[in-house]
């Protein structure tokens, strides 16, 4: 099982946690909600729980609960700027259906 970052997300969490002046990681995990079923949520990790699984990408680290990891395992997190938008991407091979807006998924 894992979850990987692109080297361009790596950089975005980490300028992000250094401006903050704490944070240990990212925790990527997923939600029921939206047309298809499941979104993704991300935050950052100040303290981490016994039960999450972590992985190591580009110095960073990615907490995952026990619950969702079946759902994003294989995952790679990029970032991006398209025109004026930036933002997170979620490259997740589990992925069978989405929405029509991209907010949420199906596996």
């Amino acid at each position: 099982m894992s979850i990987t970052l692109t080297e361009r997300a790596a950089q975005h969490v980490s300028r992000y946690i250094e401006s903050r002046g704490k944070g240990l990681g990212v925790r990527l995990g997923v939600r029921t909600t939206g047309c298809s079923g499941l979104a993704y949520k991300l935050e950052f990790v100040d303290t981490a729980t016994p039960e999450d699984a972590s992985f190591q990408s580009h110095g960073v680290t990615v907490f995952v609960d026990p619950k969702s990891l079946p759902y994003i395992d294989g995952t790679q997190l990029d970032f991006a700027r398209e025109g004026l938008n930036e933002g997170f991407k979620f490259e997740n091979p589990n992925v069978k259906s989405e929405c029509g807006c991209g907010e949420s998924f199906q596996v």
